[in-house]
């Protein structure tokens, strides 16, 4: 049932879409509830298998997030069975699927393209309903501009009309006024009937011209006048063979064997071409032994004296030889224009189909790859409903979209291989939905943002600061007398770590790079740390647990080379703007350091006066 929603949701989307494409040349037209209700069915039946991949995408990602949003994912896979086995049985569902993509592309698609082609062709040839506003020209009527004061929609009267009647040219056109009149349908909707009351009709006798200074012309006034217009509202169907003979009308054998035929029409043609060409205009010259034309052919044209015929010659022959010469020209680069053209509307058409040929199998096989995609997203995501699952299948599929339509376009017009350009989508697609399968299957946090934001700060060296609240149960209570002690000998330890070390000092670039040992002594100064505050953190003083947080936490190697190989280091440093960059970063963190020891030292002697006051 999800399913079938998201596809129906989908489809009416794509409908939508689908329908503003063409709501101008159908709005006004008067169009039956018949002829609307076959171009929605029609246009249905063609986006059947665009929707089909989305809601497979939509309705995966929903059904897996609610998975994992009620814990339903993660009891599977506590009893033992794989993300995979329980895809299994969805994927046999989606496999039928593709099935019923292919049929509806190979099958239903063409038929429905063909007949919703033909419907909208008839559509657009369609006159529009006769509705003549008021104080602005009406257009509609071939030949015919019309303007209109005021109209009575009641009895359909016309006030101070004015004609432009442009039948016979603009340069003979002809002007009516009238006080009044009425435009009527005749039975048969081919003709209006026009009646005009009291007016007056102008029209030219002769054609304009900038020359003329006297135009004679007519002048006509008349109480009545009727007129025959034609005008055909309306809908008759055009001949379905029109879109027949496109590719998207067309299955799969049909498309081969117009490939094919196309193919032997082209090499044919090509060869024709090819000797008009070589015994036309670029012909060897007659008369010349093979001998002679080679060395025609190598000759230096600076050896000879080419324009020695044209300067003796007088200067209409002169003009004779340069017009003859451009004209050939000109007759010569149309015949090849025409041939080139020929040619590339031949291998267009050839590529048009072929596109098709791949477009049913890609779109049809793009279903099951999105259920590859979906159904991990949904288990990484954890996220159900039409929320979060909306937003990720949207720009999933806005990716998809754009790399499937830049891939066709290439293949289309020639500046890729066709099975290249139609198979780019499926080939980014098939190892993002492998990689998303295989992360989630070992529940891994690719796409959990906490991990990433923590890799960023750590990067940018934006530390943590410590969270220590109230425990509700203890059960055992810090040891306070040693505490004492250990806290004076951590911060001995974090003095003479910092005198040695010289922290906020610049490190040497060089060897820095060389060294190849981890900063012990900072991480067993870490570790104790760590295991004062934790054991502090079982008292029952909020004075205590509040100086706690102040402790700060210790990056115990971001002072250090960046990398543990020693290799990489090497590689970092001799890169000059890599290794400047890791070379501040380490600084800034030496820095922070030598301020955490500090920090630390004075946070020990405040919490031993906490815990002097506790003793007391």
């Amino acid at each position: 049932m999800l399913f079938i929603g998201t596809f129906f949701i989908c489809l009416f989307i794509f409908m939508m879409q689908f329908l503003w494409r063409y709501v101008d040349e159908l709005v006004g037209k008067g169009l039956e509830m018949s002829v609307m209700a076959q171009f929605f069915f029609y246009s249905a039946l063609t986006l059947v298998p665009v929707s089909l991949p989305l809601a497979v995408l939509l309705a995966s990602l929903i059904t897996f997030g609610n998975f994992g949003e009620r814990y339903e994912l993660l009891a599977m896979k506590a009893a033992g069975i794989s993300l995979l086995k329980i895809m299994r049985p969805l994927a046999f569902f989606v496999c039928g699927l593709v099935g019923v993509s292919f049929y509806f592309q190979n099958v239903v698609g063409p038929i429905a393209q063909a007949k919703l082609g033909t419907l909208i062709l008839s559509m657009k040839q369609k006159s529009p309903e006769l509705d003549i506003p008021e104080g602005v020209f009406y257009s509609e009527i071939k030949d015919y501009n019309l303007k209109v004061a005021k109209k009575n929609r009641k009895t359909g009267m016309l006030y101070d009309v004015l004609i432009y009647s442009m039948k016979d040219g603009f340069e003979k056109a002809r002007i009516i006024y009238a006080d009044s009149g009425r435009l009527e349908m005749t039975a048969d909707k081919q003709h209006l009937w026009l009646h005009l009351y009291s007016g007056d009709l102008f029209e030219n006798l002769k054609a304009q011209s900038m020359k003329s200074e006297n135009v004679p012309y007519r002048r006509e006034e008349f109480r009545e006048k009727h007129t025959i217009i034609e005008f055909n509202s309306d809908f008759n169907m055009v001949d379905g063979e029109i879109m027949g003979k496109q590719s998207s009308a067309k299955d799969m054998a049909q498309l081969q064997s117009s490939i094919d035929s196309m193919t032997v029409v082209g090499d044919s043609i090509g060869r024709q071409y090819y000797r008009e060409v070589a015994e036309g205009n670029f012909r060897p010259s007659y008369g010349l032994t093979k001998e002679d034309t080679v060395k025609i052919e190598k000759a230096d044209i600076h050896e000879y004296n080419v324009d020695s015929l044209y300067e003796v010659a007088s200067l209409t022959q002169k003009q004779k030889v340069i017009s003859s010469a451009v004209s050939r020209a000109e007759n010569v680069a149309n015949d090849l224009g025409f041939k080139k053209f020929t040619m590339e509307n031949n291998d267009y058409s050839i590529r048009k189909h072929k596109t098709e040929w791949h477009k049913k199998i890609t779109i049809s096989l793009s279903c099951l790859l999105f259920f590859f995609i979906g159904a991990p997203l949904g288990g990484i995501i954890r996220k159900g409903g039409l929320g979060m699952p909306v937003i990720v299948s949207v720009l999933v599929f806005i990716i998809y979209y754009i790399i499937d339509n830049t891939g066709y376009k290439m293949a289309r017009d020639g500046k890729w291989i066709v099975w290249m350009g139609m198979w780019t989508s499926s080939a980014v697609l098939a190892p993002l939905g492998i990689f998303l399968t295989y992360k989630s299957n070992k529940d891994s946090v690719v796409l959990n943002a906490d991990a990433y934001i923590n890799w960023f700060k750590k990067i940018v060296g934006i530390r943590s600061v410590r969270h220590i609240f109230k425990k509700e149960v203890i059960i055992h209570d810090p040891d306070y007398v040693r505490l004492t002690g250990d806290l004076e000998q951590l911060s001995a330890e974090c003095k003479a770590y910092a005198a040695r070390k010289r922290l906020e000092k610049a490190p040497n670039y060089f060897k820095l790079w060389m060294a190849s040992e981890d900063d012990n002594e900072v991480m067993a100064i870490n570790e104790k740390l760590e295991a004062l505050v934790e054991e502090m953190s079982n008292t029952k003083s909020a004075t205590l647990i509040g100086a706690l947080n102040n402790y700060p936490v210790i990056s115990v190697s971001a002072h250090v080379r960046p990398f543990h190989i020693y290799w990489l280091n090497l590689v970092a440093g001799v890169i000059f703007p890599i290794g400047l960059f890791f070379y501040f970063r380490i600084w800034a963190f030496r820095v922070h350091l030598a301020k955490d020891m500090e920090r630390i030292i004075k946070n020990n002697e405040q919490i031993q006066f906490i815990i002097q006051k506790i003793n007391k």
